[in-house]
């Protein structure tokens, strides 16, 4: 199994190839939806629309004045106060929109979004990982008073240089097929949250770090699934999210901001999300555009960029809602075992590796600071340069 050629191989092809064979991949799920909105993919899943408990009743009715029976729509509460109606052929989008227009309200009811760590249109590792020498990393366990980070991403790869010492993960939690289309290829995202563990143990001691399983090896996942396991959290001060989506008119994700909601508010916790990989300027990619949205605990997450030591990196977006850039090209970590990456070592890029950089950056301040809301204050405002006008963390 090889995604790579005798010789070099030159970047650009090697995106393009990883770009068709992942967009072959999305094309396939008969249970994704996409339409382009504000000049990118919005992507979810067909069929459901998402609606706060008091507009339910709108929600119905949108539902039904789409030719939909009555006995034909299923309806559930996933989350305590969100409401979830599923009917065969529903078009999400429209439903979303016309109940948005019953309540004037652009945040009562939206798609269940499909989340994506990707370089392709949605953020997260951009390309592929390109084998690298093995660095060396700290297998003792982490300090006394360590952080809790959780990573939500991908499920965990076993064999690999990330020490087993330095993190947690649940057995629902491992990733055990690495080629699951059986294409003969490691599949796109294998391999990314050993990647981003990495960075954080690579750049701190004081982390206790916890990779919860969100995404599958394409780096895709839904609203829905990412909501429910940040319902669950208890144990934890800091949430890495190196995954999002871009939404319906722009507007925040309805579960998410449910979620996030009860996971921030009054607590002493950050969310530190990456910002996306597609160069856009003008569209907030969830969930890091909740750092620049009308929300109480906007201050509690923190939207990272990705610069190249010099510059904002060109794929990196960017726009008013981004708090920080960090370093997100060429960065070297712990990946997998694999013929391909003989030391298990690699080099990846995008604003999914800035992203733990800069929670490896908190973790160490909160060490004197005892509260990880005091040091991502520091961290974000403490720079000693600036890059593409954001704070840029070294």
């Amino acid at each position: 199994m090889t995604d790579f050629e005798d010789g070099p191989v030159d970047p650009t092809r090697r995106l393009e190839r990883w770009r068709q064979r992942r967009a072959a991949h999305l094309a396939g799920l008969r249970w994704l939806g996409t339409e382009t909105t504000g000049g990118q993919p919005v992507r979810y899943v067909s069929g459901e629309l998402l609606v706060v408990d008091e507009h339910y009743d709108d929600a119905r009715r949108v539902v039904e004045g789409l030719g939909h029976r009555a006995a034909d729509v299923a309806t559930d509460e996933p989350l305590p106060g969100v409401r979830r109606l599923r009917a065969p052929g529903l078009d999400a989008i429209k439903a979303t929109r016309r109940t948005r227009e019953r309540a004037s309200d652009g945040t009562v009811a939206g798609p269940n979004h499909v989340l994506l760590a990707s370089p392709f249109e949605q953020g997260g590792p951009f390309g592929r990982p390109i084998a690298a020498a093995a660095a060396s990393i700290d297998a003792a366990p982490a300090a006394a008073g360590a952080a809790r980070v959780v990573v939500m991403d991908t499920g965990v790869w076993a064999d690999s240089p990330l020490p087993a010492s330095r993190y947690r993960v649940g057995e629902s939690d491992y990733e055990t097929e690495i080629d699951v289309d059986r294409d003969n290829v490691i599949d796109s995202d294998v391999g990314h949250a050993n990647f981003i563990a990495g960075v954080i143990l690579q750049g701190t001691r004081r982390a206790q770090v916890r990779i919860v399983k969100v995404l599958d090896t394409f780096g895709v996942g839904t609203e829905l699934q990412l909501a429910l396991r940040i319902a669950a959290l208890t144990d934890t001060d800091v949430l890495n999210l190196s995954l999002g989506s871009y939404t319906v008119d722009g507007q925040p994700p309805v579960l998410l901001r449910w979620a996030l909601n009860r996971f921030l508010l009054g607590r002493d916790r950050v969310v530190v999300a990456a910002a996306g990989n597609d160069g856009v300027t003008d569209r907030p990619f969830w969930p890091a555009g909740f750092a620049g949205a009308d929300v109480p605990w906007r201050q509690q997450v923190v939207a990272v960029a990705a610069h190249d030591g010099e510059a904002l990196c060109e794929w990196s977006n960017s726009g008013p809602w981004v708090t920080v850039a960090a370093p997100g090209a060429d960065v070297v970590s712990t990946y997998i075992h694999h013929p391909d990456f003989g030391t298990g070592w690699a080099t990846w890029s995008g604003t999914s590796f800035a992203t733990p950089h800069v929670v490896a950056l908190i973790v160490e301040r909160a060490a004197s600071t005892g509260s990880v809301l005091s040091a991502t204050k520091e961290v974000t405002s403490e720079s000693t340069r600036s890059v593409g006008g954001y704070a840029a963390v070294l």
